[in-house]
């Protein structure tokens, strides 16, 4: 609570006044803090207190862990009251996960967080969360307890927005262009040197929309999972085989047995978020 408040305040004597405590004793437990966490978290001097990267990163998870706890009294009343379930996903797939979740799990009430994967699987291991669904579940030293259900995998395409030009067939099509990529797995930097191997110029991308959107506004080709373009490619767009191999594999990870309301939804979770529709059950 100190260090976020400190962060929101600017001022350990503001931030001390808030938590009902003395300035001396919030400048100590301050640097407490940050000789056990081995970091200066804050710049002092007469003017204030400014944020170190070390301290708005502590004080940003601080302040989503009190947003949290201000929230529990209302999620064990809602729990009472209706089926619940909590997931976890990466931000780039938040949008799909979300959406997939609410259309196929009518009636239950998803409790929605967004974090990295490491977090996620974490968290689920220690039964915080009900279940996550990530990207590096096979890339990962899982915690012993989580089992791993896959939704699918989706192949690195090309995509050539409107403007782009055309691109000769091969490897050496991408020499000396530059390329926008995001591959929202572990495997981003072996992209990276593969792209460079190709003779393109590569540029992640922040997010998988955001990296589409820079392509289509420099006119540069971009490499992203399938899926991502299916949810956000324009008509525009041309989607080709990556020149540049690479899968990236969604897995639900639940501890043992798993919800079953998500185990049981979790093909038309993995059709509606890899944006490959589901086929009609067969006639009896």
């Amino acid at each position: 609570m100190l260090v976020e408040s400190v962060s929101r305040h600017g001022s350990v004597g503001a931030a001390a006044r808030e938590l009902l405590t003395t300035q001396p004793s919030a400048s100590r437990r301050l640097a407490a803090l940050e000789r056990r966490l081995g970091v200066t978290l804050f710049e002092r001097d007469t003017t204030g207190a400014r944020a170190t990267p070390a301290g708005r990163e502590l004080a940003r998870q601080a302040a989503r862990l009190l947003s949290e706890l201000e929230a529990v009294p209302a999620r064990i009343a809602a729990a009472v009251e209706a089926p619940s379930v909590s997931l976890g996903t990466i931000q780039a797939l938040a949008p799909m996960v979300f959406t997939a979740a609410q259309i196929e799990l009518e009636g239950i009430r998803v409790q929605a967080e967004v974090d990295h994967g490491p977090v996620l699987i974490s968290e689920v291991a220690q039964g915080v969360l009900d279940a996550a669904i990530v990207t590096i579940a096979d890339q990962s030293v899982l915690p012993r307890g989580v089992r791993v259900t896959e939704l699918g995998v989706s192949p690195l395409v090309l995509v050539l927005p409107a403007g782009a030009g055309p691109l000769p067939r091969g490897r050496r099509g991408l020499k000396a262009r530059e390329v926008v990529y995001s591959s929202i797995d572990l495997g981003a930097e072996r992209l990276h040197a593969a792209l460079s191997e190709a003779g393109a110029r590569p540029c992640p991308g922040l997010t998988l929309e955001a990296t589409l959107r820079v392509a289509r506004h420099r006119g540069i080709p971009a490499v992203v999972p399938e899926f991502a373009a299916r949810w956000w490619g324009a008509a525009t767009d041309q989607v080709l085989p990556s020149p540049v191999a690479g899968t990236i594999r969604l897995s639900l990870v639940a501890r043992s047995p798993g919800p079953p309301s998500l185990l049981a939804a979790h093909p038309a979770l993995a059709a509606r978020v890899l944006g490959v529709p589901e086929r009609p059950a067969d006639d009896e």
